[in-house]
């Protein structure tokens, strides 16, 4: 028995002489009757023919350029006809006012409810400015339920599209992280880097996950495959991830590192996986080993004395204020970054000051009086500054690791010189340390510089994972100066004719060196797979530490019984980056709905 033909397989196309010959047209791939607007199902020659028959009585008089012209009149009339359901109206309009208006409500991180309160707004703004638009503008509905109904379909929208995206990933990375919101749930984030064919970078929120029992390493290994396979990703194509270094995250017998490189290897047995202890997390790792805690210890007792009681503070305050300084003391806080820099520099400006508040208050600090421990503190205020400058640096939103990488070669190189200096008296680079310091402090230059060398060697050894990179990273960075020889041998030919290429070696000294990537096109396969791990590879889980900022503000006291859904939905709204919803293709879907389903 023979197979019944499909025939959409066919390849059948509506060719432009119908429309003369049988006075039809083509509307959305379909072939439409001009003069009774009825479709025919199947752009066949053999129907489209039958069903003109029908008006041939009538049609058939009309030849030459009078049959052209009744084509174009019927054609026009047809069009016409489609517009009058297809022309955008004022509901529509106010549909899509109440898309946008809820994107920006959601990016704001305000309360649904703040919608209606924007109505009002627009309302009273209308009755001064226009008035006649005054009802335009009440017909925007804003309620609760429908800004909540709003961001659930922009959210859908946005993921939509990343699943999209990631279906033409040639190559991606993850970087995930943990944290605890407002009700003692841990909430895992996870971000996805992505780059495609032609070497461009997606960079985008995929979930938060809620872990409302335990947070073991296989808890988060299955909460992490879960979302990640919602998202329909290749696993054979992951690069790289990159935690905040927890022994569950990085454990070498049973971490979620581990878990996942054998789920790489099972997926793809030649692909190398690597893993990124968080950068910033390292810097600051790498900045305790000064272990200078004679310092911290008075500095955030004192600190505390003066902040924690409400009288004390504004004592200081009005103290301050009688000396005309401006600028008080802020809070030491172990979470924040850049927190302890910021504290000790204070701290050491108002010295004196403190000093005298202290006594005053029958808590003097002796360390102040104590010449030692002010150069002590000088020199913790100018390595924290330095620190605080490189972890400025290595913050931010898509970066290449490369650049990362830079950051901490550079660091390493200035801890050399700093070493060398400080072991011959000079404290060149050390602005507040030169300002106490005399020509008889060379024990205490060469203390410095023992601290110094310790840190240096703290990098080395936590930025490990560059040092292995290294000759991967240099290729990318130069690769018109790298010798064939030292690369792998499914690059070394394709290295060469990339060296001989003039138009892209000129190319490459006009444009940064991810976009220099973009140009070598399908000439050069290898490189350009080469290119795209080292561009998909994750430094940092700065992204993941935003987001849970942006989930504080959302999953507030006042907002605990925000429900996991529309966190999520809220958390994909306002952290896309490159993404945009297609706020046309939603009022499309909600043509003439002017309210939400639970309005």
């Amino acid at each position: 028995m023979s197979k019944k033909r499909k025939i959409d397989l066919e390849g059948r196309m509506f060719q432009e002489k119908w429309k003369e010959t049988y006075f039809f047209c083509e509307v959305n791939g379909r072939p439409v009757c001009l003069i009774c607007s009825q479709a025919v199902a199947v752009q066949k020659e053999y129907n489209i023919k039958r069903h003109y028959e029908i008006h041939a009585e009538k049609y058939d008089k009309y030849t030459g350029q009078l049959r052209t012209e009744k084509v174009n009149n019927l054609a026009l009339a047809l069009k016409k006809k489609q517009s009058m359901f297809t022309k955008r109206t004022g509901t529509d309009e106010a549909v899509k006012a109440s898309y946008l208006i809820a994107n920006e409500i959601a990016a704001a991180s305000k309360p649904f409810s703040e919608g209606e309160f924007v109505k009002k707004c627009m309302v009273k703004a209308a009755e001064l400015v226009c008035p006649e638009k005054k009802q335009a503008f009440a017909s925007i509905s804003l309620s609760r339920n429908t800004v909540a109904e709003r961001i659930e379909d922009l959210a859908g929208d946005l993921n939509r599209q990343l699943k999209d995206k990631v279906k033409s990933f040639i190559a991606f990375s993850i970087a995930l992280d943990e944290s605890t919101d407002i009700n003692d749930v841990a909430q895992l984030g996870l971000f996805i880097r992505g780059v495609d064919g032609s070497l461009n970078i997606t960079e985008e929120f995929v979930e938060l996950v809620p872990m409302t029992d335990r947070t073991t390493s296989n808890d988060i290994y299955s909460s992490l495959i879960g979302a990640l396979d919602r998202l329909e990703v290749d696993w054979s194509r992951a690069v790289s991830v990159a935690t905040d270094g927890a022994p569950c995250m990085v454990g070498k017998k049973a971490g979620v590192v581990t878990k996942l490189k054998e789920k790489i290897q099972k997926e793809n047995p030649t692909q190398e996986f690597w893993n990124f202890h968080c950068i910033l997390h390292q810097e600051a790792l790498c900045g305790k080993t000064l272990k200078m805690d004679n310092i911290m210890d008075v500095v955030i007792k004192t600190v505390n004395f003066i902040r924690a009681k409400g009288l004390n503070h504004r004592q200081f305050e009005a103290f301050l204020s009688e000396k005309t300084i401006s600028h008080s003391l802020p809070y030491h806080t172990e979470v924040r970054w850049l927190s302890r820099g910021a504290v000790l520099k204070r701290f050491f400006q108002l010295r004196a000051e403190i000093s005298q508040f202290m006594k005053d208050k029958g808590k003097p600090v002796t360390a102040l009086d104590e010449p030692q421990w002010v150069r002590d503190l000088a020199f913790m205020v100018d390595v924290t500054e330095h620190l605080n400058v490189l972890n400025t640096k290595i913050q931010g939103r898509n970066k290449v690791v490369t650049e990362y990488y830079d950051c901490i070669r550079a660091f390493e190189m200035k801890l050399d010189l700093w070493a060398t200096q400080l072991s011959q008296g000079n404290p060149a680079h050390f602005p507040t340390l030169k300002s106490v310091h005399t020509a008889h402090d060379k024990d205490n230059m060469d203390k410095y510089k023992e601290k110094i060398l310790g840190l240096q060697n703290e990098f080395q050894h936590r930025f490990q994972v560059f040092s292995e990179l290294e000759k991967e990273f240099s290729l990318f960075r130069s690769p018109f100066t790298a010798s064939a020889t030292d690369v792998p041998e499914e690059l070394q030919l394709e290295l060469i004719e990339l060296q001989c290429n003039t138009s892209l070696k000129d190319k490459f000294a006009t444009v940064t060196v991810d976009i220099f990537y973009q140009h070598l096109g399908p000439t050069f396969p290898k490189m350009t797979g080469f290119a795209s791990k080292i561009l998909s590879m994750f430094g940092t889980t700065y992204l993941c530490e935003q987001a849970f900022s942006v989930m504080n503000i959302n999953k507030s006291n006042l907002r605990s019984r925000l429900t996991h859904r529309h966190l999520n939905d809220i958390m994909r709204v306002a952290t896309a980056q490159k993404l945009v919803a297609d706020v046309d293709a939603l009022v499309e879907e909600k043509r003439c709905q002017v309210s939400g389903r639970r309005n």
